[in-house]
């Protein structure tokens, strides 16, 4: 993992909801902690260039609505989650047409969106038949692990 790749995974750790991170790529391994007064922490097995945050009260605060969405979601309909963290894309590149748009009905295996994680671009697939009600996140947008992105309906 280079200096850009760490970059950008702290960067994104930062503006989550999340506490703690390990990731982990062959030989090396890096885990990241929010809690401490000093901001995020990160260990490596490799030399690793640190960054100091502001303490996690602006991230908390900024995604407050977030977490007011996903009982919404649950109550609307069935939810599709986030497999991962990351930045979540609606269609394959800025130009192109979005993947999915509400009011679609979607197969199974059909590609949803692309979340974009440590610069590895992964397609979200539909689990099931559906018709997608409500998009939660907007383009660009940053995602947590296991939250609703798309409300849908069962088909």
């Amino acid at each position: 993992m280079d200096f850009k790749e760490i970059k950008e995974l702290i960067r994104v750790f930062d503006k989550s909801e999340l506490n703690k991170l390990k990731v982990k790529e062959g030989e090396f391994e890096i885990a990241m902690q929010k809690g401490f007064e000093s901001g995020t922490v990160v260990t490596s097995s490799e030399p690793v260039y640190t960054q100091t945050v502001a303490p996690a009260a602006a991230p908390v605060a900024a995604a407050a609505p977030t977490a007011s969405e996903a009982p919404a979601a649950s109550t609307a309909g069935e939810s599709i989650k986030s497999p991962m963290v990351g930045t979540f894309y609606a269609s394959p590149s800025p130009e192109a047409p979005a993947f999915v748009k509400v009011g679609d009905t979607v197969k199974k295996g059909q590609t949803l969106c692309i979340l974009e994680a440590m610069k590895i671009m992964n397609e979200v697939e539909a689990e099931f038949d559906c018709k997608i009600v409500e998009a939660l996140v907007k383009d660009g947008d940053p995602v947590e692990y296991d939250m609703p992105i798309y409300v849908v309906e069962k088909l």
